[in-house]
């Protein structure tokens, strides 16, 4: 099966596994990677195989989708508009700021019955513009998040965050002490250079053991980086079952009443369209409800 695209202002998208993507939502992801490999995608007649190739507006893309392979995507519920509360930041005629709920996921995906970020903000926009995700934090992660209102915006806001010309901090709670007060750490997280900065706010002493409260700047932005490098360097998030203690998350759970893990995205930073911003966020009660705990048991009340 042959398909032709015009590439316009509407459905541009400047990388041509993105394009693809966001012109066949239905379609796998692998298979789109391997249809350019593969060569099954022409550009203005010429043959590309490069997933990140430039294109630009007037381009003509055509793709041959092969007919003897399984490349839809499972069936995953629809988006539709649905209340979440959350707080409004910030909100101008480009984009809007919220301070997203724990517990709540970005998309619908399969199996998830709750209201998820991108509903809530399509219920807020009551049909007046179509909102946009410009990143992403974990279901369990709360704090700052970034929306657009339109698609150029949502191009343009993108790129500040994957170039790292944005700023980005986090709260996080682990167990145990780092070596060092102030810090970077660099490692490799999903196969990708990954770096973060942190300083210790401060350090617990508890009968179930020390436990510092983290400040973060997240200077490259990988998937679960925080949880990962924290994890490798022997001090895992507080919550975190997947990379972190689990009998100690128990216990700590018991004692403190921490619910999800102990990360939250404070503040954002970025220039757009000549004018400088910054966002912040207030903890969740949830979490300060367990500072408030551990400052009570160390107290020895």
């Amino acid at each position: 099966m042959k398909k032709t695209i015009i590439v316009d202002e509407k459905n541009y998208y400047s990388r041509l596994d993105k394009f693809i993507r966001n012109s066949f939502p239905e379609v796998k992801l692998g298979s789109i990677f391997k249809i350019i490999r593969k060569g099954d995608v022409k550009i203005n007649g010429k043959r590309v195989k490069k997933n990140d190739f430039i294109i630009n507006i007037g381009d003509e893309i055509s793709i041959v989708f092969p007919q003897n392979e399984d490349i839809i995507r499972p069936l995953i519920p629809s988006m539709k508009p649905r209340k979440v509360d959350f707080e409004i930041i910030f909100e101008n005629d480009d984009f809007l700021v919220i301070n997203k709920p724990p517990k709540i996921s970005m998309h619908p995906g399969s199996g998830e019955q709750m209201a998820t970020v991108i509903e809530g903000l399509i219920y807020r926009a009551d049909g007046k513009y179509e909102p946009h995700l410009v990143h992403r934090l974990d279901k369990l992660t709360s704090g700052v998040l970034l929306a657009a209102k339109n698609k150029q915006t949502t191009r343009e806001l993108s790129e500040i965050i994957k170039s790292n010309s944005s700023e980005k901090y986090y709260k996080t709670l682990v167990y145990g002490v780092p070596k060092m007060k102030k810090a970077f750490i660099e490692s490799v997280v999903d196969g990708k250079e990954a770096i973060l900065e942190y300083e210790t706010e401060k350090i617990f002493n508890t009968s179930l053991g020390r436990f510092s409260l983290v400040d973060i700047n997240l200077i490259t932005g990988r998937k679960h980086q925080i949880r990962v490098q924290f994890s490798g360097k022997n001090l895992p998030v507080l919550g975190d079952d997947y990379y972190g203690d689990k009998e100690i998350n128990k216990l700590f759970r018991k004692n403190f009443g921490l619910k999800r893990f102990f990360l939250h995205a404070y503040k954002m930073k970025f220039q757009f369209k000549d004018k400088k911003y910054t966002f912040t966020a207030d903890l969740y009660k949830d979490l300060s409800e367990v500072l408030k705990r551990l400052e009570f048991s160390e107290s020895g009340d």
